[in-house]
């Protein structure tokens, strides 16, 4: 499964180690991801989802049903 948040759209970036001496080696940043079962009850089903905590968070905030459907629109979930 890939590293990208269903509901953010955050996925791995890419940067630099910056040793003492300034040396600079390539490094990934991976976002913070979970897997997580939601109940939908517009559904009457549970829904498991690969979220980052910003996306668990967004998901309290606005309610499963709206952020699946931002995320649809947007791209990150499909089902």
């Amino acid at each position: 499964m890939s590293r990208i948040c269903q509901i953010t759209g955050k996925k791995v970036m890419v940067g630099h180690s910056v040793s003492h001496s300034n040396i600079k080696t390539k490094r990934t940043f991976a976002p913070n991801l979970q897997d997580r079962k939601y109940f939908l009850t517009e559904e009457n089903k549970w829904v498991t989802l690969r979220v980052s905590t910003n996306g668990m968070r967004t998901i309290n905030k606005i309610g499963l049903p709206e952020a699946l459907k931002r995320a649809k629109a947007k791209g990150f979930y499909k089902a």
